[in-house]
């Protein structure tokens, strides 16, 4: 489905990533972990189209896409959902979520695409017409995932989902993530809670200095004995 292949990629003249590969398949959830600065939001970003590869290549279901405009990125069926939300704070719940659907495809349909986001979160129905920049953090991470869901993503990217949120709530969006993904929708899944989210994982990356460290089954990498001494702490 999603395929990168070799890729690297620059901040001017500094290398952010390194001959970086890695592959989506349809209907899995598949994780990337590193430490903070390892390059995993640069390879979200790299993907939607937000920087480019100066080298590499990316492919969705067989066509290039390395170089497409972003809008194209969306439309061609990825969703990419960012760190720290970025919802529009002055808009209503409601607006957020249209934003989510600007291509004829999904404006067509998202009347139907809203109410299936309510399944997924309900309070998101309950606070309709309130503005995005007064919900709680955890309200405004749940709207961030439901304007990802408007574009009727094929493949969606979440980036740190559970960052900063209480742990209950941690809880909460890692199970919301698992039904998205049994109706159907691929997960590349950026996370810093490395237990959960290689838990709900059918396969996973490690990331460290902007390469490919290690590659395998979720569980496995769970008892990796580096992931378990670096990043779990065990």
């Amino acid at each position: 489905m999603l395929k990168v292949s070799e890729i690297d990629v620059y901040y001017g003249d500094m290398q952010a990533l390194r001959n970086v590969s890695l592959d989506v398949n349809q209907g899995e959830v598949v994780s990337v972990i590193g430490s903070n600065g390892a390059g995993k939001s640069t390879l979200l970003k790299t993907v939607s189209g937000m920087l480019r590869p100066r080298a590499g290549s990316i492919s969705l279901n067989g066509s290039q896409i390395s170089q497409a405009p972003t809008s194209k990125i969306v439309e061609s069926g990825i969703s990419h959902v960012p760190e720290g939300r970025q919802i529009f704070p002055t808009m209503t719940v409601l607006e957020n979520l249209e934003m989510g659907a600007q291509f004829p495809r999904t404006r067509k349909v998202r009347r139907e695409t809203i109410e299936q986001v309510f399944t997924y979160f309900p309070r998101l129905k309950e606070r309709l017409e309130q503005k995005a920049g007064t919900l709680s953090g955890g309200e405004q991470q749940m709207l961030a995932m439901g304007r990802g869901l408007m574009s009727l993503p094929t493949l969606m990217m979440l980036d740190e989902p559970s960052l900063g949120l209480a742990p209950v709530l941690v809880s909460t969006i890692f199970e919301i993530i698992e039904q998205i993904n049994r109706q159907g929708t691929a997960i590349l899944l950026i996370e810093q809670n490395v237990f959960h989210s290689l838990k709900i994982s059918d396969r996973g990356y490690v990331l460290e200095n902007g390469e490919i460290a290690l590659s395998g089954a979720g569980q496995e990498l769970l008892e990796n004995p580096h992931i378990r001494k670096t990043y779990l702490g065990l």
